[in-house]
């Protein structure tokens, strides 16, 4: 009796083994499908992205050459949309005469409260 429990146990063992190494082997698979797809879903983001920045560099090339007044202004709004990242809330600005801020700045007409009433 002990013999047969003992072969039905090995019998056992080297199918748990055997199906094992199938999982193993549908697991890699399944990993290499998945990194395949994932590679291919990067490289169309990036593609795309690419695009879309060609288009956008485009669209600001034609809009900066459309007149010196339309250059100023870009130049203007793409050096304001830095000044938030470089300086934070209680920040203290030392500007040079010579920056743009301060040209800007200077060149600003402030009107009194009193004026906007």
């Amino acid at each position: 009796y002990q013999r047969m429990i003992s072969e039905r146990s090995q019998i056992a063992d080297r199918f748990r083994s055997e199906g094992a190494g199938e999982a193993a082997k549908i697991l890699g698979k399944m990993e290499k499908e998945l990194n395949t797809i994932e590679s291919e879903a990067y490289k169309q983001v990036q593609t795309i992205m690419g695009e879309a920045d060609a288009q956008a560099t485009e669209i600001y090339a034609s809009a900066y050459n459309q007149s010196p007044e339309a250059a100023e202004f870009y130049e203007f709004s793409k050096t304001m949309e830095l000044y938030p990242e470089m300086i934070g809330g209680k920040s203290t600005v030392v500007l040079s005469t010579d920056s743009d801020l301060f040209k800007y700045l200077k060149g600003m007409k402030i009107q009194d409260s009193e004026e906007e009433e």
